[in-house]
């Protein structure tokens, strides 16, 4: 096995990390670099027989409402960049409709992305079971149900149809005061907004980001975000089971 994993946050205005692990007990030790997004990325190598991998990740970070807008991060590429077209995020004549409707008469570039993310809210159901980590947005929009990962890249699609830089963004989210368990992390996506610059916007809960998220990964898409990728080699099936806790102490999620 051979696995690229983005699981690591990094500090920007708004997240202090203080403190982050990432193990896998039968890979050894882990060998981290900053891929071309500025992610972080540990390699994790198993290269004798094996049934099982298994990854856990703790830390503890402070975060700080700062209304969506994103700062202080690192920005290996120019803002134009952020347009480029992949096969996941490619629009068609629907997705462009509706962000024309929201373009409207001519609101600002602000304006116009919180109407798209209502109204993409509003067309696609959150829904588990539905879409794979390879549906398109186009595939997610025309069935009309899906889940973060297929609300973010929609949005993007449409966004990138304006001419306005978009981009993928994996992390994880205090969606309850109690913190239980979940089967996933979260998505969601960061639009250039002129003066204000990056700007977060979850569709799948109708938000701009706040406290309550913890910013890890970014990309084009899932493809180039994705906690998890790799490659084996072996027969039989595989399975991938995820175990997600965020809890809040003090006034910062962890």
């Amino acid at each position: 096995s051979i696995q690229s994993l983005r699981l690591t946050p990094q500090p920007f205005d708004g997240q202090v990390v203080r403190s982050w692990s990432v193990e896998a007990p039968k890979a050894g030790a882990l060998h981290a670099f900053t891929d071309s997004f500025g992610n972080v990325t540990h390699t994790l190598v198993i290269d004798r027989p094996h049934d099982e991998v298994r990854i856990r990740v703790r830390g503890s970070v402070d975060t700080v409402d700062t209304n969506g807008i994103i700062s202080g991060t690192m920005e290996p590429f120019p803002p134009l960049f952020y347009l480029r077209e992949t096969h996941q995020t490619k629009p068609d004549g629907a997705i462009r409709a509706l962000a024309r409707a929201a373009q409207g008469d001519g609101a600002d570039t602000l304006e116009v992305l919180h109407r798209l993310m209502a109204s993409l809210h509003d067309a696609i159901e959150f829904k588990t079971g539905e879409t794979h980590a390879m549906t398109t947005a186009i595939e997610a929009l025309t069935n009309g149900a899906g889940v973060c990962q297929d609300h973010a890249h929609v949005f993007i699609a449409g966004a990138r149809s304006l001419s306005i830089p978009a981009r993928y963004v994996s992390g994880y989210l205090l969606s309850t005061d109690t913190g239980e368990v979940s089967d996933a992390s979260h998505a969601w996506a960061e639009a250039l907004v002129g003066e204000l610059g990056w700007v977060a916007f979850d569709v799948a809960n109708c938000v701009s980001a706040t406290d309550h998220y913890v910013r890890v990964g970014v990309g084009l898409d899932y493809q180039e975000a994705s906690p998890v990728r790799g490659v084996r080699r072996g027969g039989g099936d595989e399975n991938l089971a995820v175990s997600v806790r965020v809890t809040q102490t003090g006034g910062s999620a962890q």
